[in-house]
């Protein structure tokens, strides 16, 4: 081989193993970004599975599915919600004990929000936290609103108060974000002041309020969370 041919092929050598390495490592990086994906792929179906596990007991599932089933939301909401008010022994055959304990293992997810006595509007404080609220989705598939209110007062007014709280939930959520499914995922169930009164404990819950907490306090309230039960 002359010289210049030596010459020739020592060029080629030179641009031929740069090219090699970069190929080498570019295939090597989309492999280690094909394990990474579906390391995290698996990872987040853990957690869900985890996440699901911790709250849906039987009990609960069967509460989400009654009130699912009552609004509408398991044939895809139809003409409106279609949410109808629901005497809670038609919803569980449960103490008002029982059916609050059913929630406990929502404390880190759920909210509640607060109101005065005999009033439904909400303030600034529960507007900010049902934001908050209808926000921390995490894939769930209902958003539910149980609304309550205090022993005082007459039982047909308190029912009232306890219908208006959830709805005023529900409509400050549908101002607020226009969200063209809303209708599809929100579940109410309004209890008036005759069943599942909340205990003081809940009263270290997330609230809408950060004031000294009394059983009439947390009773004049709505309960909303995510829940994402397979049902």
């Amino acid at each position: 081989m002359n010289e210049s041919a030596r010459r020739t092929a020592l060029v080629l050598v030179t641009l031929l193993v740069p090219a090699a390495l970069v190929a080498s490592w570019a295939s090597s990086a989309g492999r280690r970004l094909r394990a990474g994906a579906s390391s995290a792929a698996a990872s987040s179906v853990a957690v869900a599975s985890v996440s699901d596990d911790a709250f849906c007991t039987p009990q609960l599932k069967a509460v989400v599915r009654r009130v699912a089933g009552a609004c509408g939301l398991l044939q895809g909401g139809g003409a409106g919600r279609g949410c109808q008010p629901m005497e809670a022994k038609k919803v569980a055959s449960l103490t008002g004990g029982d059916f609050n304990a059913m929630f406990r293992p929502l404390a880190k997810r759920a909210h509640i929000i607060q109101f005065d006595a005999d009033k439904t509007d909400l303030d600034a404080d529960a507007l900010a936290l049902v934001d908050k609220a209808w926000a921390d989705q995490r894939g769930a598939s209902f958003f539910f609103v149980v609304s309550r209110a205090s022993t005082d007062g007459s039982e047909e007014r308190n029912e009232v108060l306890s219908r208006d709280r959830a709805k005023a939930v529900v409509a400050h959520l549908t101002e607020r974000f226009h969200d063209p499914d809303l209708e599809k995922q929100v579940g109410l169930l309004w209890l008036g002041d005759q069943f599942a009164q909340l205990g003081d404990e809940f009263c270290g819950w997330s609230r809408s309020r950060t004031a000294e907490c009394t059983g009439k306090d947390i009773n004049r309230s709505a309960f909303i969370a995510w829940i994402d039960c397979a049902i």
